[in-house]
């Protein structure tokens, strides 16, 4: 088979973060809209990789560990995922339950902007959307407070309250990009730089954030994907193929009624890219035969 012509989504989240279906439905979700290769990439945390693995291997579905690691880079958060690395390796799991820790009192102080602009306290409400109460985060916030009627939608919510200059809003500390690269590559995976034409940097920032990114090791960036449009799927195609860099393709899926594509359904890689399947072909099984990591 083509490489382009295999369904692989390596980008999306389950309630292990900030999703909303479980790891299970999740695999059966992508399994039944023709997935052939998936990695579950929930933030900042490898919780939900044994129930996905074993699921997908119920369903036949190629299956790798992934995680999208929170960065801050120039001031700004960014994300960089992780994929088909050793989820027990101590380098990689314990930097993640101290971003878990971290994440609990962001929280807390999210909560307390809000009550101070005069809101009712969301935190236990937040907190009940949360599958894993270790990551609790904005997208918690936000479901919480549609619900409450405090908006009548998600992006509501974050332009009025979770966003910076807003009273919800709390800027945080998280990795370095060369530390995050570095617990992902020590645990034997590599590194995609996620959706790279979601950050508000200019055009010579985005352009130093490329080349470190590359410097510290990184060969691969996301082209397609739920989070980019069509002409930023362009672009990334001919950024890709002019610095070498092998393309990646995933939904970013979170939730059926908000994530902007199905699990398996973001578009297909353009021609001319290297997909990271094929340039890692036998990391993918593509040659050898396996089915899964």
């Amino acid at each position: 088979m083509v490489p382009h012509d295999l369904n692989v989504d390596l980008h999306m989240h389950s309630t292990a973060s900030d999703g909303t279906l479980s790891p299970e439905d999740l695999v059966a979700r992508g399994a039944a809209n023709g997935v052939q290769i998936m990695a579950l990439t929930d933030h900042d945390t490898l919780d939900g990789l044994a129930r996905a693995r074993a699921a997908a291997a119920d369903y036949g579905v190629r299956f790798f560990n992934g995680v999208e690691i929170s960065v801050t880079w120039g001031g700004e958060t960014l994300h960089m995922v992780g994929l088909d690395f050793d989820d027990q390796h101590p380098a990689l799991a314990g930097s993640l339950r101290q971003v878990a820790a971290s994440r609990f009192e962001r929280a807390r102080a999210m909560d307390q902007g809000l009550v101070a602009a005069g809101l009712p306290s969301i935190f236990e409400e937040a907190m009940a959307y949360a599958g894993n109460p270790n990551l609790i985060g904005r997208a918690h916030f936000a479901r919480a407070m549609v619900a409450r009627g405090i908006c009548s939608h998600m992006q509501a919510v974050f332009d009025q309250y979770l966003t910076p200059g807003h009273p919800g809003y709390v800027p945080h500390e998280w990795s370095s990009l060369r530390q995050a690269m570095d617990w992902v590559h020590q645990a034997g995976g590599f590194t995609v730089l996620a959706h790279p034409a979601r950050y508000r940097i200019n055009a010579t920032a985005h352009w130093a954030l490329i080349q470190e990114f590359m410097s510290l090791g990184g060969k691969t960036i996301e082209v397609a994907t739920g989070s980019h449009s069509l002409d930023e799927t362009r672009r990334y195609q001919r950024l890709s193929i002019e610095l070498g860099l092998m393309a990646s393709r995933g939904s970013d899926f979170h939730c059926p009624k908000e994530s902007r594509c199905d699990v398996g359904q973001a578009p297909a890689l353009p021609c001319g890219t290297l997909p990271v399947w094929a340039g890692y072909s036998e990391r993918f099984g593509l040659n050898t035969g396996v089915t899964s990591h």
